[in-house]
C-alpha cells in the first residue's frame, strides 16, 4: 500500500450529497476477480453518456461533458502533470453497499484523499485499508472549500497527515482528527497484509515449532 505523509493536489469538487458506492463503481464492474483496473469506470454512469461494461475500451466511450471530472480544468496537464487527486464531497459520501471496490476505484483513478462533512461508516473504514485518506471537516469549512475551488481554477490543497492539517494555498490550516492506529498504517504504507508480514519471522518460527511437535500436520515445516 502506498504510504501517505504529505500530499499536495488539485481539488475536484463533487457537489452532491449521499453519493453511494454504486455510483462510485457500478455493480456490473464487480464481476472482475482482480483488484486492479477500476479507475476507468469510477463514477461510470455519471462520467459517460453510454452504458459501460467490464473490459470495454474507455476510448470508445462517450464522455459526459457536464460531469465534473471530465472538465478540462481537472484533467492531467491542465495544472501540472497529474489531474485531480483530492476529491471534495458533501455529507454521507460512500453510503449504500459495503463494496471495497469503491475505494479501489477512487485510488486507481488517482485520488489520494477525500474531504467531506461525513462518510458512511463501512466506506470510511475501507478507505484506510486501501491507502485512501478520508478527512472529516465541519460542514461550514467544506462549503467554503467548495466556494474557493469553484472560484479559482487550479485550486490546490496540501494535506499534512503527520500534523493532521489541511493547508490552503494562502497558509491557513484546517485541523482534522484521525485515529492513531489508522494514521500509523497510512504513514507507513501498511495494509492488513503488510501489518501481518511485519511478524513474518515470528510466524515462520511458530509454524516450524508447531510442526516439529506435531509432524502429522504437514510433511515439511514452513521455509
Amino acid at each position: 500500500m502506498q504510504a501517505f505523509t504529505l500530499h499536495t493536489g488539485l481539488v475536484a469538487p463533487m457537489d452532491r450529497e449521499n453519493v453511494d458506492t454504486d455510483a462510485i463503481i457500478p455493480k456490473q464492474f464487480l464481476k472482475s476477480i482482480r483488484k486492479t483496473g477500476f479507475g476507468p469506470n469510477l463514477f461510470d454512469a455519471w462520467r459517460y453518456l453510454d452504458a459501460g461494461e467490464p473490459g470495454q475500451d474507455p476510448a470508445s466511450r462517450r464522455p459526459n461533458p457536464d460531469f465534473i471530472l471530465n472538465q478540462p480544468r481537472y484533467q492531467p496537464g491542465a495544472y501540472g502533470p497529474a489531474g485531480a487527486s483530492i476529491l471534495l464531497a458533501r455529507k454521507n459520501f460512500g453510503c449504500g453497499s459495503s463494496r471495497e471496490h469503491a475505494p479501489w476505484a477512487l485510488d486507481q483513478y488517482g485520488f489520494r484523499a477525500i474531504i467531506a462533512p461525513s462518510f458512511a461508516d463501512i466506506f470510511f473504514n475501507n478507505c484506510f485499508k486501501n491507502g485512501l485518506l478520508p478527512i472529516v471537516l465541519p460542514e461550514a469549512q467544506v462549503a467554503r472549500l467548495f466556494d474557493e475551488s469553484a472560484a479559482f481554477p487550479g485550486y490546490q490543497l496540501t494535506i499534512d497527515l503527520p500534523r493532521q492539517v489541511v493547508v490552503k494555498t494562502q497558509g491557513d490550516e484546517l485541523p482534522f482528527e484521525v485515529q492513531a492506529f489508522r494514521k500509523y498504517c497510512l504513514v507507513n504504507g501498511l495494509d492488513d497484509i503488510g501489518l501481518t508480514l511485519r511478524n513474518a519471522d515470528k510466524i515462520k518460527a511458530f509454524e516450524a515449532a508447531r510442526l516439529a511437535q506435531k509432524p502429522w500436520l504437514a510433511h515439511t515445516a514452513v521455509s
